[in-house]
């Protein structure tokens, strides 16, 4: 971590220089609400989209627009000399440029500097004035008006600090020296001689989460936690709120808080505290919400979401006021499975990182919802595991509003460091379970560093603080290693020795395992080789944390690989879950991975691990489309081949072949090859007989010289539901182009996906397509991504992002145009912000 020039502990330092400094104000006046003074224990931060967790306050304010940043060539000056040249800098923020692939860390790994201006009146001093960035790779250290205001080191859990004994009337400087360099002693680093590479997922350095900056007044709320009980029994249904007072100075009587259960602005239940009066610090209340009336549950089909507000009255004035969100729903965990609401409900889903081509993890709130969507909408997952840190607000406000249960977990990736590093991750465990324990949608937490070896006194420690800040859900942790059946003794070299995962040396309330056996069996009809599970434990609740990835094979799962291997990946993913399936004791299993992340360790290629059922666009690929086919037809039928209807020169002879899988959620498939009826199908039940929507297995093995069609029937109750028609004719292949919104807004960081795929006559992806797809685009936007793009570096498919312009609306148009394939248009809105 970069140390400051000085001895800066005093908060004292030299004045930073203004050269080249982007002059843009803020006026802070007025603003109400809070955030935590003493840098441990952050609140939830508000956002523009009505997040769960925001705090009610007429002008907070984002620090996203108006930064400028620059490479700090000669550290040991700062503060004293800034970078030579600066850029314009709009948050979130990645320090350098990126392509999709092929990042080179050593292009980040520098110090940084970023730095805005803001301006504050005499009502803002008067009050406490905050700064908050909701995440930073790796360290930072903050100054205002040249004085050191403080450090962090850690780039998943938020850095904040109260600025006002800095702040001055009229203009301020804000400014962040960002440290960037792999190596750090904080979760997930490594020291210094390991590479980034040495864990699996990069970390472009930057701001690359939002920043806030808000006042609040002398005395105010904090840290709210609306904690439902005995949410089974109508009768004695409640909720237990809890917050802390937070005193400048001394508050005579009478000190009233106030707690509402709302929902849609109606007050359903309220509860209020009476204080004798305050002393200045901070001092925790209670109040119980009752006669809650007929709530309705939180649950993955229907996620039911209500408010709770508290209010400060000092001296029969509400001075304070905040909002959070919850749920009311019970989640176990037990050695009989997982049981949501009292109902048995398997657990169904896969990991997820929050790594984007081109940006990083610097994707505003609507990318980051997006794929939230994309679990629960087009993969059907009731569950994600957030891997392997904890991730962007918005994407479980988004969890919360879809019913997609989360695991979330403390950053780390195997290795436990000194005691300075454990020291962090005991500070990451908290500040997670504080900025995020009223998210209704996360059941557990990993408190158990993903695939570290066992630090009993380490995880009880960690497992202490879950329970002392949140006693409602269970801890768990991700490991690597099997289980002995040995009743807690296994045999070594050394011995019989305890084993680390038994029950006594295990901490955590559910046994996780990531589960890459390796092994297989020849299905019943002797068409696949599937992968197994290791048998649940018997003495503890036990669930998949992963499984297959790119190990089982091994194979990378591109595009540009062959079709046989491309749709393996589904059955590979449909074994395992069948497996879960198969026995009470899974509480679930949730595989590896959803999407496609950047990576230069173990089997990557061209700096991506292609472990994802969709790549890093975010496109499904052909392992998605088990996924895609497990809901309830009645929501809407699904067809989805595994494979290409593709008879060019990368295509096997005769066509998909002998074992070719087709996905449905149908009770019967009529295939009709050319026109003519070819075969009728019917689910693969003794392959995978827990399945709800097994594959149709056929053997497409055809003569493809005359290019002929693909039809699938779909039939539900003996009636046609759905109808899939496939060309393999490449005259009719276009150019399709895709935006995931019709609108954004001129906020200068709001962005929406732009994808493209090359396709037949009917919209089918086409297998290895190639060339070069050139885009233009006019109106009040800007394009994030590489223009030109090479389809075939992908296999026929990619995408870019379109982010709006600070206070420029009206419509944008963007065009891609294919030499080959000729062009395609889609349009959006910008929308004035606010």
């Amino acid at each position: 971590m970069l140390e400051p020039a000085g001895d800066l502990r005093d908060g004292t330092a030299p004045t930073v220089s203004r050269r080249g400094f982007l002059k843009l104000g803020l006026t802070l006046a007025g603003m109400v609400g809070f955030l935590g003074a003493d840098g441990r224990m952050p609140p939830p931060a508000p956002h523009r989209t009505g997040r769960a967790n925001a705090h009610v306050s007429p002008a907070v304010l984002e620090l996203n627009d108006g930064w400028e940043y620059g490479r700090l060539e000669e550290p040991g000056l700062w503060p004293y000399r800034g970078p030579s040249r600066y850029e314009e800098a709009v948050l979130p923020h990645t320090v350098v440029r990126l392509s999709w692939c092929d990042w080179r860390p050593e292009r980040w790994q520098h110090l940084w500097v970023y730095r805005r201006e803001v301006i504050a009146d005499g009502n803002a001093l008067a009050g406490r004035v905050f700064v908050e960035f909701a995440g930073i790779l790796t360290g930072a250290l903050l100054y205002v008006n040249g004085r050191f205001a403080g450090r962090h080191l850690g780039g998943y859990v938020p850095f904040e600090r109260e600025i006002t004994r800095f702040l001055r009337p009229g203009k301020n400087e804000l400014a962040v020296v960002v440290d960037a360099r792999w190596g750090q002693n904080v979760p997930p680093d490594r020291p210094r001689p390991y590479g980034p590479a040495s864990i699996d997922y990069w970390q472009p350095g930057g701001i690359y989460r939002e920043a806030y900056l808000r006042v609040y007044p002398q005395t105010f709320l904090a840290y709210p936690f609306a904690r439902p009980a005995d949410v089974l029994d109508p009768a004695r249904r409640r909720l237990e709120v809890e917050c802390l007072i937070d005193s400048a100075r001394r508050t005579p009587s009478p000190v009233h808080v106030r707690a509402e259960l709302l929902q849609g602005g109606s007050v359903i239940s309220e509860s209020t505290v009476r204080l004798p009066g305050l002393e200045p610090g901070r001092r925790r209340v209670h109040l119980t919400l009752a006669s809650l009336g007929d709530v309705k549950l939180w649950d993955v089909r229907s996620p039911n979401l209500y408010d709770v507000a508290l209010s400060l009255i000092l001296a029969g004035r509400v001075v304070h006021r905040l909002q959070t969100r919850t749920g009311f729903r019970e989640a176990r965990f037990t050695r009989e499975g997982f049981f949501l609401n009292g109902r048995r409900l398997k657990l169904f889903g896969l990991n997820r990182h929050q790594f984007y081509p081109y940006v990083g993890g610097a994707m505003p709130a609507r990318v980051q919802r997006r794929d939230a969507e994309i679990l629960k909408r087009e993969l059907n997952c009731n569950m994600v595991r957030c891997s392997h840190y904890p991730q962007s607000e918005a994407f479980l406000d988004a969890c919360d509003e879809l019913g997609l249960m989360v695991w979330e977990e403390a950053p780390g990736w195997d290795y436990i460091g000194d005691a300075s590093w454990r020291g962090y991750v005991l500070r990451d465990v908290r500040r997670m379970i504080l900025r995020d324990r009223n998210h209704p949608s996360i059941v557990i937490w990993g408190t158990r560093l993903n695939e570290t070896r066992n630090d009993p006194a380490l995880y009880r420690r960690t497992r202490e603080i879950a329970r002392d800040l949140d006693g409602s859900r269970p801890t768990t942790g991700a490991v690597k290693r099997a289980p002995e059946e040995s009743g807690g003794i296994k045999e070594s070299r050394k011995g019989r020795e305890e084993d680390p995962y038994s029950t006594r040396s295990f901490a955590e309330d559910v046994f996780s395992f990531n589960d890459y056996t390796r092994k297989y069996v020849r299905s019943r009809t002797g068409n696949f080789r599937l992968p197994v599970l290791r048998p649940p434990r018997v003495d503890m609740p036990y669930l998949v944390s992963e499984a297959i990835g790119a190990i089982v094979g091994p194979h990378f799962y591109r595009r540009i690989d062959t079709g046989r291997v491309q749709q393996e990946q589904a059955i590979l993913h449909a074994a395992v879950h069948d497996r879960a399936a198969s026995d009470e004791r899974y509480c679930g299993l949730l595989a590896w991975s959803a999407f496609d992340y950047p990576s230069g360790h173990g089997y990557s290629f061209r700096g991506v691990k292609w472990t994802g059922v969709c790549d890093v666009f975010r496109v499904p690929k052909p392992g998605a489309a088990f996924y895609r086919a497990q809901v309830d037809p009645s929501v809407r039928p699904v067809i989805e081949p595994a494979f290409y209807w593709d008879f060019g020169p990368y295509a096997p002879p005769g066509g998909p072949g002998r074992k070719s899988t087709i996905w449905s959620n149908c009770e019967r498939l009529e295939v009709f090859v050319g026109g003519r009826h070819f075969a009728s199908l019917l689910p693969d039940r003794a392959d995978f007989p827990h399945l709800e929507y097994p594959p149709f297995v056929v053997d497409l093995t055809v003569d493809g010289s005359g290019y002929p069609e693909l039809r699938i029937d779909g039939y539900v109750r003996g009636r046609r539901v759905i109808t899939r028609r496939f060309s393999s004719d490449p005259s009719g292949d276009r150019l399709l182009l895709k935006l995931d919104d019709d609108r954004l807004l001129a906020d200068g960081s709001d962005m929406t996906r732009a994808y493209f795929q090359v396709v037949d006559r009917y919209g089918a992806p086409r297998y290895r397509a190639s060339g070069r797809v050139y885009l233009h685009l006019s109106g009040p936007a800007l394009l994030v991504g590489d223009n030109p793009f090479d389809l075939g570096a992908n296999g026929g498919t990619g995408a870019v992002w379109i982010r709006s312009k600070k206070g420029a609306s009206g419509r944008v148009r963007l065009v891609a145009r294919c030499p080959l394939l000729g062009s395609s248009s889609a349009s959006l809105y910008v929308l004035p912000a606010g």
